[in-house]
């Protein structure tokens, strides 16, 4: 025991630090080979009950006990400091750390129930910063949070025969806004060239202050997607994309090819998760559709997000007139994207001139997709029809569009710059104005609602959850998108 070692320790010369050591010791064995307990349902985020916060007089003891693993040679030396113990939630194991300023101020602020608010105004510091410390002692296992609450409503929308959870309940929210008009292009399948209201920087960082808010109550992390229009040509944008990471949003680009000094200077503030560019098939047809020159300065621009370590993403709008160039260009993509995609037309705005491939040439198109894609590990999988040829070979479902099929309204909304808030960007489906109103009371409006559960054709339907066809397509075919199936879909009707 501890105890018996700080007795005897003199005796036998052992070090001083021994007595403490062996405590910590026991202490983490202890916490190790305890039983794991199911947690009760809790709604605020809480202490790990199995934590242990243990004042020490000498400073390094966590590192010897870890040396075994990583072949530490610490040298512990005298000096008070805190060790915390406890049982990762997730992981089953047990961790020890030096306990730092930070672990001890979020330990203290969640024992006794004080506010994020009350801590940044008491030390003149962002809220963000605050709560930015609260999800690192999450994501550590220090404290525990309550589980999301984007879910799907069971009384709503259909399981199927896909019950698995990972499909259901989302961790992440995305704000795809849409925060100018402005752009660079004008092409030929363009959805909405309408005027709109400028969106100003006082109201920009109103609207992340609202996401933060809406992102905290329903236990997810925010993600702001940055569109347009090109972002870039927003007169404030890169305050408003540093506004977005200091409240603690992952970010993404989805724009138009820039300089690569716009983009280091992105770099500096916070690495985007993703850049996204487009292309509509090979040069000849794609300069037809964005411009002369475009598929020249894009796979320029592919290689500078390259040499800079930004994953980047290449989205195509699927026609009837480049269906037979998708897989052609993936094959010229490789090694200058990290991912490479389509999404069929919306034939709204100017879009509504081209036309989409037929059913039939379009089914047989998604077979050799898929096909193509066991050796092309740039092709990624995102239109939810994929979903039933993995259906009917009897496969694993992938998440279809959003990761839970149709995430209209679900886990994703869309702003536009004068403060609409659609279900899905591709087809009008007008749902608030966040000027007006907040993303929570948007979000949990009938309008939204609506949207949420999807079309009732595909109610019966036994992959639901990873597929409801696409909305923006049913719209643009003049049908009903809360009564008919999308004009596409080939399984067989229940």
């Amino acid at each position: 025991m501890p105890e018996t070692l700080m007795f005897h320790r003199a005796d036998l010369g052992l070090p001083e630090f021994l007595s403490e050591l062996a405590r910590l010791e026991w202490n983490f064995r202890q916490i190790a080979s305890s039983e794991i307990k199911s947690q009760p349902v809790f709604d605020r985020i809480k202490v790990n009950p199995s934590l242990q916060l243990i004042q020490v007089c000498w400073k390094g003891l966590p590192e010897i006990l870890k040396s075994v693993k990583n072949s530490s040679s610490a040298v512990p030396m005298p000096g008070e400091e805190f060790v915390l113990i406890w049982r990762d939630s997730k992981t089953g194991q047990a961790e020890v750390e030096t306990a730092s300023n930070e672990d001890l101020l979020v330990l203290k602020m969640v024992a006794e129930g004080i506010e994020p608010r009350e801590v940044a105004h008491a030390g003149g510091l962002p809220v963000a910063s605050i709560e930015t410390a609260i999800d690192r002692a999450v994501e550590r296992g220090i404290l525990l949070q309550p589980g999301t609450r984007i879910r799907r409503d069971p009384a709503t929308f259909p399981m199927g025969k896909i019950t698995n959870d990972v499909f259901l309940s989302s961790s992440l929210f995305t704000l795809q806004w849409h925060i100018t008009q402005a752009c660079d292009l004008h092409c030929k399948h363009c959805y909405d060239r309408s005027e709109r209201s400028s969106l100003t920087l006082e109201k920009g960082l109103a609207i992340l202050d609202d996401l933060r808010a809406f992102c905290r109550s329903r236990q997810v992390k925010g993600q702001v997607s940055f569109s347009g229009g090109n972002p870039l040509l927003y007169p404030h944008f890169t305050e408003l994309y540093r506004a977005a990471t200091e409240r603690g949003f992952g970010t993404a680009v989805l724009g138009n090819p820039a300089s690569r000094g716009r983009i280091e200077e992105l770099l500096e503030i916070q690495r985007p998760n993703f850049f996204q560019v487009s292309l509509e098939g090979l040069p000849d047809h794609n300069d037809t559709i964005r411009g002369h020159g475009h598929f020249e300065k894009t796979m320029e621009f592919l290689g500078v997000l390259r040499e800079l370590r930004i994953y980047s993403m290449v989205m195509l709008t699927l026609t009837r007139d480049n269906l037979d160039q998708v897989l052609p260009l993936a094959e010229l993509l490789r090694g200058w994207t990290d991912s490479f995609t389509f999404n069929r037309l919306s034939r709204v705005g100017e879009g509504a001139k081209l036309q989409l491939p037929s059913p039939e040439a379009y089914r047989a198109f998604l077979e050799s997709y898929l096909k193509a894609e066991e050796t092309n590990p740039i092709l990624a999988l995102k239109d939810n029809l994929i979903n039933i040829l993995y259906f009917q070979k009897g496969g694993d479902p992938f998440g279809g569009c959003t990761g839970f099929g149709c995430g209209a309204a679900f886990n994703f909304l869309t702003a536009l710059a004068d403060g609409e808030v659609h279900a899905c960007r591709k087809f009008p489906s007008l749902i608030g104005n966040v000027l007006e109103q907040s993303l929570g009371e948007i979000y949990e409006s009938e309008a939204a609602k609506r949207y949420r559960a999807g079309t009732r054709a595909c109610r019966a339907c036994p992959i639901r959850p990873v597929c409801g066809g696409c909305l923006a397509v049913v719209h643009g075919h003049g049908l009903d998108v809360f009564k008919d199936r999308d004009p596409y879909c080939f399984i067989k009707k229940q």
